[in-house]
């Protein structure tokens, strides 16, 4: 009994990022547990081990990579389960956890604000309780008004409305959650021609990306009185986060069009091809799910979506990636280094030094995250670089996207990509403070000297 107080006396000397690292473990944990129950499976299926693991991370990490077939594997109690997994994966663990502490009446203290602060990625601890019910009201809203429209729908391409309730739910879970898993064993691809379903999953994935403290200004934005919205304003992360999310949508609306113009999309009408291309820039940025048969596009187009998928959703989403504010943070302190200024100004305002050095070091860390689990996977696996790289963006920017090669991957290269996945959900900066010690200020400094660079 001592014994374990001691151990559990240790665990809370731990620091935010190490807890956060231990809770999320846990849910894995849990969550291969569910996954393993034999109701979880279909009659007579076994499913090996790390094939369970590998779809219990996925599913914790919202990215929607599956070496088994979900809709062949598990049963309704399983894909259940599994949605589920994806909710906690999206909205957080320390969300969850606060949302129970609220109801069960329990303070909220300084330790759990400084996960709640971590896992939001967040840089301040005020209003930490309130962002996480705002978050989850929303989201449960969202989920409720969207999936009593999709499950009416789907009537007509279901036999049952049992079967149209649970595709409805599952789709609004897999897409808002930007999980990109799917139970119809062809993705959106059934959907293809559907525009209106296609609509729907486009904005859940939008909504589930874009970042939920920018969700959040927007609601108070159009709930905000009339008269006093001329004094409302945005702040510069929202400015930033939807600027550089809609522009990169664009971009990759264009680069996916014209990358296979006389390929795929010849032929095709101009409607199709909007949408076609629409979606696969909507879903690089993390959500996975796809209305045509990738291996169909060019390597150029591959390679191009990688780095959409690299890039990833935004902070304080469901998405993985460097995310969308690191990329802008490094484009605009490229270009204002090149044009010989010294400060980074985005909107009339300073980013801080603290800041840029972040954006710095995850861009950095994730190159080469991303440059050695390729490596390992052409060195291990009989597949081609395209694919490779393919396949790691798709991990570490928690997308789900892949040329079907995730399910004939060797012991070693699922436990890299569920790394990589494990790392793009967490966030690189939690992941790296997860090794932070601490240490006394410096009682000397030594002197400074130049380098030459470049």
């Amino acid at each position: 009994m001592k014994k374990t107080h001691n151990k559990y006396k240790s665990i809370r000397k731990w620091n935010p990022f190490q807890l956060l690292l231990f809770y999320y473990i846990a849910a894995i944990a849990l969550s291969t547990g569910l996954l393993s129950l034999p109701v979880s499976h279909q009659p007579e299926i076994d499913i090996p081990f790390i094939d369970i693991i590998f779809t219990a991370v996925s599913a914790i990490s919202v990215t929607g990579l599956s070496t088994i077939s979900i809709a062949d594997s598990l049963s309704t109690t399983g894909i259940v389960f599994l949605a589920l997994m994806m909710q906690i994966g999206a909205v957080g663990i320390m969300a969850l956890g606060t949302i129970l502490w609220v109801m069960l009446g329990k303070r909220i203290g300084f330790k759990e604000r400084s996960m709640i602060m971590t896992d939001q990625n967040q840089t301040h601890f005020d209003g930490m309780v309130r962002l996480i019910k705002n978050i989850v009201y929303l989201l449960l809203m969202i989920e409720a008004i969207f999936f009593v429209i999709l499950a009416i729908y789907f009537m007509q391409y279901y036999s049952s409305f049992g079967e149209a309730f649970l595709h409805g739910f599952f789709t609004v879970i897999s897409a808002l959650t930007n999980g990109g898993f799917d139970i119809t064993g062809q993705s959106m691809l059934p959907f293809h021609s559907d525009y209106f379903v296609q609509a729907i999953c486009m904005l859940l994935i939008i909504i589930g990306a874009i970042g939920y403290p920018v969700i959040i200004e927007v609601k108070e934005y159009i709930f905000h009185r009339r008269k006093l919205k001329h004094q409302f304003h945005f702040s510069l992360f929202t400015k930033l986060t939807t600027t550089t999310f809609f522009s990169l949508i664009f971009v990759g609306t264009v680069g996916i069009y014209l990358f296979d113009f006389n390929g795929f999309f010849k032929g095709v009408s101009w409607h199709e091809s909007l949408f076609y291309a629409l979606f696969q820039s909507i879903t690089t940025r993390s959500g996975g799910l796809a209305t045509m048969d990738l291996n169909l596009l060019s390597d150029t187009n591959h390679l191009f979506m990688s780095v959409l998928m690299f890039i990833g959703a935004s902070p304080s989403s469901a998405g993985g990636g460097i995310r969308t504010t690191t990329f802008a943070l490094v484009l605009i302190f490229l270009i204002t280094f090149i044009r010989g200024g010294r400060d980074v100004k985005i909107f009339h305002r300073e980013v801080y030094e603290v800041d840029l050095n972040k954006a710095v070091t995850v861009t950095f860390f994730a190159i080469m995250a991303v440059f050695t689990s390729v490596i390992i996977l052409t060195l291990l696996e009989p597949v081609s670089l395209d694919a490779a790289i393919f396949e790691v963006t798709s991990a570490f920017g928690t997308v789900g996207l892949s040329l079907g090669i995730t399910g004939e991957l060797s012991v070693f290269s699922k436990i890299i990509l569920m790394i990589l996945m494990f790392i793009g959900r967490v966030g690189i900066l939690s992941f790296l403070l997860i090794f932070r010690r601490k240490k006394d200020p410096a009682k000397f400094n030594y002197p400074k000297e130049r380098m030459i660079i470049g």
